[in-house]
């Protein structure tokens, strides 16, 4: 099984190096490039062929927000797992939005950002505990009639059986737990996942289950 390469884009350099450290002693990820600046993502994606790339908010010139959504929109993108210290809601909606697989805050203890970037770089989405109760209180606090009828409109272009699967995502199940629930295989799991993604024009699993949430909102 080929390593998981990883592309850590961070302006502080005591930071880079830490996770740099952190990184090379576990067996089956490689850390293939550092960047100072969101500037240099894109040449240092096409430069270094990363399966995920660690990326910080904050940074000059271009901030990781902004290079999250330029590399997601791109064919092939790596996926994005942010680390950063600022945790306000805007950040993470605008983050898991754009595309990024998974928000996790920098005092996350080392080995759950580890497990984070093995399920990122799988295709499911991880986002640290204290996140995810601010997130769903935030979802829950938007204005829901549009929101919840734009989403239950996007979700009619699926058949049940995708719809089934959506739903799941949305609950945060992982591919295990949706295939015993469905009696399906993982396999049969994650392509009604990859054909939802196409036919909805999604980038990742992150985006269909907050279109999910967004359907299941009853007001």
């Amino acid at each position: 099984m080929s390593p998981v390469r990883v592309l850590i884009v961070d302006d502080d350099p005591l930071v880079r190096g830490a996770l740099t450290m952190l990184l090379s002693v576990v067996p089956d990820f490689v850390v293939v490039g550092e960047v100072a600046d969101g500037t240099r993502v894109e040449g240092a994606v096409a430069e270094f062929a990363p399966d995920v790339v660690l990326m910080d908010i904050r940074m000059p010139r271009l901030d990781g927000l902004a290079a999250t959504e330029l590399l997601r929109s791109r064919d092939g993108a790596p996926e994005v797992l942010v680390l950063t210290t600022f945790d306000a809601d805007e950040h993470v909606l605008r983050a898991l939005r754009a595309g990024a697989g998974g928000f996790l805050l920098k005092d996350t203890p080392p080995e759950r950002i580890v497990d984070a970037i093995r399920r990122v770089a799988a295709g499911e989405p991880m986002l640290s505990p204290t996140v995810t109760r601010r997130l769903i209180a935030r979802l829950d606090a938007e204005p829901g009639d549009a929101r919840r009828t734009g989403a239950r409109t996007a979700l009619d272009a699926l058949t049940g059986r995708e719809r089934d699967v959506a739903a799941a995502v949305g609950r945060g199940e992982s591919n295990a737990e949706i295939a015993r629930g469905l009696g399906m295989s993982v396999a049969t799991v994650k392509a009604h996942v990859s054909r939802s993604l196409m036919k909805l024009g999604l980038n990742n699993r992150v985006q269909l289950a907050l279109l999910a949430v967004d359907a299941a909102d009853e007001g």
